[in-house]
């Protein structure tokens, strides 16, 4: 393949990725116009709907101006004011990360990584401001510089990815290895160590807050579905707001990640979830809402155990790999870095899964990620030091070191 063809191949796979996002919310709501609306409104007012859905799905701040009767038909207040959407509907964002991976493997099968590469990042980057500068509307305007830049971000740390999978020889990669193979080696098993730990604590942690999440779907789906029908809306209705809430869910995920760290999250200022006590005020008629645990929850202190075990048995996996490599003290620095890692990685999904969701009480939605990294370093910390001195055994180890 020449470079012409590269660069209209990757061009092409970026394209791809922008419309697969874009039809996602595009298609139901199409339906909707020609079935339910019967083509009496204008069709645009369904694609700035999709591309505003698709750009809040990537963290686009949205200024947006809330008709009342929409407002209370989904248990808002009156916007009065301009309401700014700041909170990323994250299952879009998933999803253009995952097609830019795989985008990523296909170019770097090509003989021209870097020129497919560039093209693919300038065509995703075009798309996106072209469909940021299609939707700008007094009713509701995205920030055009964060419509044209977050998505390529997504997109562009997918393809990374992607292109790291399949050419892992490339000069940027070979760099950092020759770079890092320069450290001390004690160094190296430091760093190394506390950046895998921390990475797989953390994944630990979001498989169990996916596990009881589906856990409270399931027992709570006689409230979703009473939920469901108090919208009164007919099935492409319905299929609309189940692919909303679909990209909700990842949001759903990380909070429920954060309530077992234990801070929890909230719906609305002044609302709390937390795994000893639930209070909640007016939220909106989102079914998978009805999942929520009302009041106290008596077993609800056992979450709180989740990030123990999870730091512990990761720990304790990697403790026999390094003691004979590592001091007492070195170890202490593999559990604290383990934990900020882990922290680290956390807090950062919390703060994407977080802002302003609406009007009103609204403005508050999701966990504070700040407390949330602090309490999940701490924790992962304290049990990762654990595993380690479990199974690593420094004082065996120590005997055999020599002087560095």
């Amino acid at each position: 393949m020449n470079r012409q063809l590269t660069l209209l191949f990757a061009a092409f796979e970026a394209l791809l990725v922008v419309a697969i996002g874009i039809a996602i919310p595009l298609v139901p709501l199409t339906l909707l116009w020609g079935i339910h609306y019967g083509l009496a409104i204008d069709w645009t007012v369904f694609w700035r709907a999709a591309v505003d859905i698709w750009l809040v799905g990537h963290g686009t701040d949205i200024t947006v101006v809330l008709d009342p009767a929409v407002a209370s038909s989904v248990g808002l207040p009156e916007a009065k004011t301009p309401v700014t959407i700041t909170m990323a509907l994250l299952g879009f964002a998933m999803l253009t990360l995952l097609l830019g991976i795989r985008a990523g493997r296909r170019v770097a099968e090509t003989p021209h990584v870097i020129v497919g590469t560039f093209a693919s990042l300038v065509a995703f980057g075009l798309a996106s401001l072209v469909l940021t500068l299609s939707t700008l509307h007094p009713v509701a305007r995205p920030s055009l510089w964060q419509g044209s830049l977050l998505p390529t971000l997504v997109f562009a740390l997918g393809l990374l990815i992607g292109t790291q999978i399949v050419s892992a020889s490339n000069p940027v990669s070979g760099g950092i290895r020759r770079w890092i193979a320069g450290w001390p080696a004690h160094v190296r098993t430091i760093v190394s160590t506390s950046l895998r730990g921390g990475a797989i604590a953390a994944a630990g942690l979001i498989t169990v807050a996916s596990l009881v999440t589906t856990a409270a779907i399931v027992t709570s789906f006689a409230d979703i579905i009473t939920l469901y029908e108090g919208l009164h809306t007919e099935v492409l209705g319905g299929v609309a707001v189940t692919i909303g809430q679909l990209a909700l869910l990842p949001n759903i995920v990380v909070w429920v990640a954060s309530w077992l760290i234990g801070p929890g999250f909230a719906i609305g200022t002044g609302s709390a979830v937390s795994p000893l006590a639930t209070t909640l005020g007016p939220i909106p008629a989102i079914p998978i809402l009805g999942a929520l645990p009302g009041g106290e929850f008596v077993f609800g202190f056992v979450g709180l155990l989740a990030p123990i075990v999870v730091g512990f048995l990761v720990a304790a996996v990697l403790g026999p790999r390094i003691a004979g490599e590592l001091r007492r003290r070195e170890l202490a620095i593999v559990a604290v870095g383990i934990g900020a890692t882990a922290a680290t990685i956390i807090g950062l999904l919390a703060w994407t899964s977080a802002g302003s969701a609406g009007p009103g009480r609204l403005m508050d939605v999701g966990p504070q990620p700040w407390i949330v990294a602090a309490w999940a370093c701490v924790e992962f910390s304290l049990a990762a030091g654990l595993g380690l001195l479990a199974s690593a055994r420094p004082e065996r180890a120590e005997a055999g070191f020599t002087d560095r």
